[in-house]
């Protein structure tokens, strides 16, 4: 049987399926939430927590407490030490160095064979699978696959055991039908030195006929523009004319969207996931709407905690599934076939649909400005440079935003330090677009800046180009899904770049 018949009759039989847990997302989510308490009652936080007499929902949620990675922090380092059957059954022996953040602190996320098959490489499949579903007419599978993934390091404790990026520990393990399409090869893929790396990825793929790329956009973008650099073209499809899919993740895709369609031409498509360390949540299964849809069978239970009433780990209002709300945002609660148990991922997001249940990611627990009583989230600023962005007619390659505190004889704003691809004419009329579309998306943010009584108007510093990755190099976090924090509310992230900078 030739290779796209028998390619359609598997996108028939995963689309009944995803249609499936669309039809019945409950059903789907709390017979899930039964295996995964079934298989871990043996082990050590399962025997603790009184696995074997939780028969439901309600169960869990009074045996089980909510956990962040301080909680869980202990039961990893044991793992690392190759003590096995604590959190999960089978063996634990890969750990996802988290790349979310900036913190001085590593996390090291246990990642099973379980949570790779059934979460990872499942989304894997489905992102093809929903890709060919909405384009009947796509020829991805005559092309190579270009993975923008992280470096691997070895856990010297084992010689079997070892941690790196979510992305290296995929590419170490990949099945075989992944790998025979993907580029470039393997060592250059994990390579540590991530400059070296992406010099060596642009000169070996050249020659390729890659028709998707994967990866998170600022790094792809550095990627793309060094492929250019090499070979002297300025379009990206001259390299590569079968070039049609960026399946992109980890950070939002709206302050890139410019870049990449100035450097690739004609037909292009983009599909968003939305993946993390400790899992693979949801993937945008629609051409015309920039929302996810939340994929209800890949191991991992969700809960809910709205924003309105978070508390972190101290939190009392935790809904499931069921008694979520449109336009709420909540703090993501996950229970996983990796171990992990109503642990707090740090991520927001906000349903637009709960049927079939989509959402858009937010921003972050703890990445926002609240100096003065705004709430400004991740969400708000991404649209609000986005825009800015457009009115001016520029990009933003990367930016960062803080509070400047109220003193005796002076109010409060915000400090935005941004690094723009090309720098705009009128820096004034920038501040004042971002700001005018703040107060449009937060009632609070327009509230305190009414009048400049509480919040003056924002304060916009320009950043030398490549500012934000020399920083990240200094840090030892250049490449991979490492980023800068898009909003805190303290001023040490920003002081530090500042002072890199002088």
């Amino acid at each position: 049987m030739p290779v796209h018949k028998i390619f359609s009759w598997l996108i028939k039989k995963r689309i009944h399926q995803i249609d499936l847990f669309k039809q019945y997302p409950v059903e789907v989510q709390n017979e899930l939430l039964t295996n995964l308490v079934t298989r871990a009652k043996d082990t050590e936080w399962g025997r603790k927590y009184g696995y074997d007499e939780i028969t439901n929902y309600q169960d869990f949620k009074e045996n089980v407490p909510i956990q962040d990675y301080e909680d869980v922090k202990p039961y990893v380092e044991r793992l690392l030490q190759n003590e096995q059957n604590i959190l999960w059954p089978t063996d634990t022996k890969w750990f996802a160095k988290s790349s979310g953040t900036t913190s001085d602190k590593s996390k090291f996320i246990p990642v099973t064979r379980d949570s790779l098959e059934d979460c990872h490489y499942k989304a894997g499949k489905d992102l093809l699978c929903l890709y060919y579903h909405n384009h009947p007419d796509a020829k991805l599978y005559k092309g190579k696959h270009l993975v923008v993934g992280g470096s691997a390091e070895t856990n010297n404790l084992s010689t079997d055991s070892y941690f790196g990026d979510l992305s290296a520990i995929i590419t170490k393990n990949l099945p075989w039908w992944a790998e025979i399409r993907r580029t470039p090869s393997k060592k250059i893929a994990l390579m540590n030195d991530w400059e070296e790396k992406l010099d060596k990825m642009a000169n070996a793929t050249i020659k390729e006929d890659v028709a998707i790329i994967v990866g998170v956009p600022s790094w792809t973008l550095v990627l793309l523009n060094r492929v250019l650099e090499i070979t002297g073209e300025t379009d990206i499809k001259k390299v590569w004319p079968n070039l049609e899919l960026f399946m992109h993740g980890g950070v939002s895709f709206s302050p890139y969207e410019k870049q990449f369609s100035n450097i690739i031409s004609g037909r292009m498509n983009y599909v968003e996931t939305y993946n993390a360390s400790e899992g693979f949540f949801g993937i945008q299964d629609t051409v015309d709407k920039k929302e996810l849809l939340l994929m209800l069978d890949y191991g991992v239970f969700f809960e809910f905690i709205p924003m309105s009433e978070y508390d972190g780990v101290n939190s009392k209002t935790i809904f499931a599934l069921e008694d979520v709300e449109v336009g709420v945002e909540y703090a993501l609660v996950i229970s996983t076939n990796g171990g992990l148990w109503r642990y707090l991922i740090g991520d927001t997001i906000r349903f637009t649909s709960t049927d079939p249940y989509r959402i858009v990611v937010t921003g972050r627990t703890k990445h926002f400005i609240n100096a003065f009583g705004e709430e400004l989230v991740v969400d708000n600023s991404e649209k609000a440079i986005q825009h800015a962005s457009e009115t001016c007619k520029v990009s933003v390659v990367d930016y960062t935003a803080a509070p400047v505190y109220m003193g005796d004889d002076a109010r409060g704003a915000h400090e935005w330090l941004v690094e723009f691809d090309k720098e705009p004419e009128d820096l004034e009329k920038f501040k004042k677009a971002l700001d005018e579309k703040l107060k449009e998306l937060n009632s609070d943010y327009e509230a305190k800046r009414k009048g400049d009584l509480s919040l003056q108007e924002p304060i916009i510093l320009t950043a030398p180009r490549n500012t934000f990755n020399s920083w990240l190099k200094i840090k030892g976090k250049l490449g991979g899904q490492h980023k800068v924090p898009r909003l805190s509310n303290n001023r040490k992230i920003i002081e530090d770049i500042k002072s890199h900078i002088n």
